[in-house]
């Protein structure tokens, strides 16, 4: 999937724009509170987010240095609190900007300080994406109401077109029917919405580094005794099913001992060089092969885990490519709202509310988990690089920049760099 910036809250609307840039030395070390300003209380432990507008629990944005036009840092999740480190006068802040973790400064002005232990631990990584349940508009359309009682009293306060996408954080009875509260807290019956079918699929973890086998992309394919096609296939493999490549003779694969395959029903995915910038280095970086539409994610030159991927369907320049070249993330987001909705010029539109464990590696081109097709393995999205659920959240943890406990968006620092995503 493919749309515009991620609107995973203030922070990305305010500052996808802002280039990250390297740090001095002096924002890496102690002391990260100015010595001649007015001492922390005593009882401070933790930061605690502003409510919002509306009186809900509020976020806090981050940034790499106690500055509004410093480089962004990340987001916290509503109503989280983190641990006070430090404090320091900067711009942009009428009162002072708080250390609450690793090149991590929030505005007094948007939080407060609390005797409380903090909710979230800095030091504690976490890649949760979000909870709850997917779940799809059915084809006439859906009413969304703000609170149960407006559901009971009166018309729809937003109108959700049908085939749109939403995750249900919470199911309630009401008025004699069941309802259920998205992420986005509209309240939609649940007669009108259908369940996510997930897949199952994931990749492989490679133990000793080896790329010898492939996954079937036919729903049923078929099999052969030898390396050829003439005869009755002798059998079938399912869709998605791991076989090894143990010889290659012409158009066809051998599996197993006299069992052939046609190298057309599968997906191998082959080993690659680390890119220029990494060579020689045990740095993390991915490697996408859009020909096999596979992903390989890399500890230097050895291979660690590979899975199979959607790619852009879109030729070159057709802005529903998926763009070539190395690449590196330039942001992480916990879940991210994808859509079309406000394309007048369009006359399909999507919404997919809460795609999970996104990776923005080139503008809005980015690796995210996929809840609404199974057709891994072939080309399918609008540029993004789509993943099965399982395999979007195992690369969320093993790339940089990570995100801390509490926090649901990250961007790189010179303490967390950036993975490199090379497309081939």
């Amino acid at each position: 999937m493919r749309r515009g910036l991620p609107a995973a809250g203030a922070l990305v609307g305010a500052l996808a724009a802002t280039a990250v840039t390297s740090l001095g030395d002096d924002r890496l070390v102690p002391p990260w509170s100015d010595p001649r300003d007015v001492a922390l209380p005593s009882w401070a432990r933790s930061v605690v987010p502003n409510k919002d507008e509306g009186g809900r629990p509020g976020d806090m944005r981050l940034f790499a240095e106690p500055s509004h036009s410093g480089p962004p840092r990340g987001l916290t999740g509503a109503g989280v609190s983190l641990p006070l480190f430090g404090s320091r006068r900067g711009p942009g802040c009428s009162g002072r900007w708080w250390l609450v973790g690793p090149l991590a400064w929030t505005c007094s002005d948007d939080a407060q300080l609390s005797p409380q232990a903090p909710s979230a631990s800095a030091s504690s990584a976490a890649s949760e994406g979000p909870e709850g349940k997917y779940y799809f508009v059915r084809r006439d359309g859906a009413g969304a109401y703000v609170s149960l009682e407006s559901a009971l009293e009166g018309g729809p306060d937003r109108d959700l077109e049908g085939g749109w996408g939403l995750a249900i954080v919470e199911e309630r009875e009401a008025g004699g029917q069941r309802w259920g509260r998205s992420s986005h807290g509209l309240w939609i019956a649940m007669s009108d919405l259908g369940p996510a079918q997930i897949s199952s699929f994931h990749g492989e973890t490679l133990s000793e580094g080896h790329l010898d086998f492939a996954w079937v992309l036919a729903e049923r394919a078929s099999v052969w005794p030898a390396a050829s096609t003439k005869g009755k296939p002798v059998d079938s493999r399912e869709r998605f099913r791991r076989v090894d490549v143990l010889e290659r003779s012409g158009s066809m694969v051998r599996v197993e001992q006299a069992a052939w395959m046609l190298v057309a029903d599968l997906a191998q995915p082959s080993i690659a060089s680390p890119p220029t910038e990494l060579a020689g280095t045990q740095s993390r970086w991915i490697d996408i092969e859009l020909g096999t539409q596979t992903l390989v994610a890399y500890q230097g030159a050895s291979p660690v885990y590979a899975t199979l991927v959607s790619t852009g369907r879109g030729p070159v320049g057709s802005g529903n490519e998926t763009p070539m070249g190395v690449h590196r993330v330039w942001v992480k987001i916990a879940a991210s709202d994808m859509a079309n909705s406000d394309r007048s010029d369009l006359e399909a539109h999507y919404s997919l509310e809460d795609v999970p464990y996104v990776q923005f590696f080139n503008g809005s081109v980015g690796l995210h988990g996929t809840y609404w097709h199974r057709d891994f393995g072939h080309i399918r999205s609008h540029g993004c690089v789509n993943l099965a659920i399982a395999d979007a959240r195992w690369l969320f943890a093993f790339t940089g920049p990570h995100l801390l406990q509490g926090w649901v968006a990250a961007y790189p620092t010179p303490l967390d760099d950036a993975t490199l995503v090379r497309v081939r």
